[in-house]
């Protein structure tokens, strides 16, 4: 993408009002003005609250707030040009029950309170395969935590990913740690029966790309036993 198109998008998504854009000061000083009130002065309702975490073009927001017009949804990304598309999507389908944040995974707990969130989805995140980028992986000991903080009771976190590295990853901390509990996996989900409707009836921009080349797409649902509180 050229220089004067991400422009452009960025220019775009200031007249949305489906985007926020917290500068970080405000984040790390906490004058982050929705915090803990997403439900009543964003959405205004007390409906659920799902998260796209690195949610690039937005597939899975829209698509999600689409099919659960009864529930909230929000993409996050720290990359405005990404998310500019499905800002634009929502906005010209008339959703008002999906919103993008532009904010770096790692502050979350600055944007939201403890229990404020309901489920998390994680598509396609950058294994980050080499020890020296582990710290900047979507599924870590250290996000766990943070995910672990703003998730309700019972909150559920889902994983779709083309790595099975990642895939053996998130299982095998799944397995170390106590207070996490498998609900579902799955190495394969294209080529087996009885899979999750949501992980399969909406494909993101490098899904398509993977399953041209017939990449297994792999999926893993997991909880929280008692919030690990």
């Amino acid at each position: 993408m050229g220089s004067k198109n991400k422009l452009k998008r960025f220019k775009e998504n200031l007249t949305f009002d489906n985007v926020i854009q917290p500068s970080r000061d405000d984040l790390l000083t906490g004058n982050f003005k929705f915090k803990g009130k997403w439900n009543k002065q964003v959405f205004k309702n007390n409906n659920p609250i799902i998260l796209e975490l690195g949610c690039g073009k937005g597939e899975y927001s829209i698509g999600l707030a689409k099919k659960n017009p009864k529930k909230n949804f929000i993409g996050i990304d720290i990359k405005g040009a990404r998310f500019w598309k499905g800002a634009k999507d929502a906005q010209l389908n008339g959703l008002k029950n999906v919103y993008f944040v532009r904010c770096q995974i790692e502050l979350l707990l600055e944007i939201f309170e403890e229990n404020e969130i309901s489920e998390i989805w994680i598509t396609f995140p950058d294994p980050q395969i080499k020890s020296k980028r582990e710290k900047h992986r979507l599924i870590n000991l250290q996000f766990i935590e943070i995910y672990k903080k703003i998730l309700a009771k019972s909150g559920i976190i889902h994983l779709k990913t083309d790595s099975e590295f990642l895939h053996g990853y998130l299982l095998g901390l799944i397995k170390s740690i106590s207070f996490l509990s498998l609900i579902y996996s799955n190495h394969d989900i294209y080529k087996s029966s009885g899979v999750p409707k949501d992980a399969i009836e909406i494909k993101t921009f490098y899904e398509l790309k993977f399953l041209k080349l017939d990449k297994p797409i792999t999926y893993i649902q997991f909880e929280f036993i008692e919030n690990g509180k």
